[in-house]
């Protein structure tokens, strides 16, 4: 069976590099493989990764998101994360990184994404679920047929997940990564294009592959309003989603300031730690439950 979902995780996408601080994580799993570190066999840490898994000591957090329009809590985003006994807060590039050398990627991603699935089938319905699609397993022809399978299994429809994909899955395979999204999305799931405007902004992707939406990475967000030109590159990219159909997300919002600019622009959703940092489940329901999470406060 093959992988069926990597889990990213980021510091409100501020950057990389691992931190034991709790409320920030670690890089994603776009750039240079990671998965050491000093006075650490590589050896050794593979082991401790197997005995992770059977100790379920790769917990997964949700960065809320929300709407523009209205404020309210619309879903969130799956983050994974490891808890080392000895090394502390390990984030998704370096574990998947770890996986990847101990050729655990399989039941690392099946492991995480049933966390995730369990965690989440207690939400309201109208709360969307976001999960990283890794490189190999949107390569692997199964991959498709494997997932329906195991969502089929769960307690929480497709229509209500969103499978986000960066741009170094495509450069390896873009007809197959191309026919597994059309496969997906036809059984329900929706499909987003992840940290747009971080890598080559390559908008072929945008017009060959069956998308739903966009999410704009921070860098695409870091100056505005204040910098004309990143305004203007900001806008130009809005009106070229919206004549494609296409939902957009901001990422790393961090102040009322970017907030107001990119809704003013005609962003429809946005995460980051203006509102929330990533959290529990628990904690996730507790926001849907507030007056804040409704979209008011």
């Amino acid at each position: 069976m093959s992988a069926f979902s990597g889990m990213k995780a980021k510091e409100s996408a501020m950057g990389t590099g691992k931190t034991s601080k709790p409320s920030q994580l670690s890089g994603s799993l776009r750039g240079p493989v990671g998965g050491e570190f000093p006075g650490v066999k590589p050896a050794a840490l593979d082991a401790d990764l197997l005995r992770a898994l059977d100790r379920r000591e790769i917990e997964v957090l949700f960065q809320p998101q929300f709407s523009c329009r209205t404020g309210a809590l619309v879903g969130a985003e799956a983050l994974a994360r490891w808890q080392h006994p000895s090394l502390g807060e390990i984030g998704a590039r370096d574990l998947f990184a770890v996986a990847e050398r101990a050729a655990l990627v399989a039941p690392l991603s099946r492991h995480v994404v049933a966390r995730a699935l369990e965690d989440a089938a207690s939400w309201p319905k109208e709360l969307s679920v976001s999960l990283n699609i890794t490189p190999e397993e949107l390569g692997d022809p199964r991959f498709a047929a494997d997932f329906a399978q195991v969502i089929a299994k769960s307690d929480i429809e497709p229509e209500r997940l969103m499978l986000e994909i960066t741009e170094d899955v495509l450069l390896r395979n873009l007809d197959q990564a191309a026919s597994a999204l059309r496969a997906l999305r036809g059984l329900g799931f929706k499909t987003a294009l992840d940290d747009f405007g971080a890598g080559f902004c390559n908008f072929r992707y945008l017009r060959e592959l069956p998308l739903d939406a966009i999410k704009l990475d921070k860098i695409m967000v870091d100056d505005v309003p204040g910098d004309a030109k990143a305004l203007a590159v900001l806008r130009a990219i809005i009106q070229l989603s919206k004549a494609l159909d296409l939902a957009i997300y901001a990422e790393g919002i961090e102040d009322d300031v970017q907030r107001a600019a990119i809704t003013a622009e005609g962003c429809d959703y946005w995460q980051g730690f203006l509102r929330a940092q990533p959290m529990k489940s628990d904690d996730v329901l507790a926001l849907a439950a507030t007056a804040r999470g409704r979209g008011h406060g």
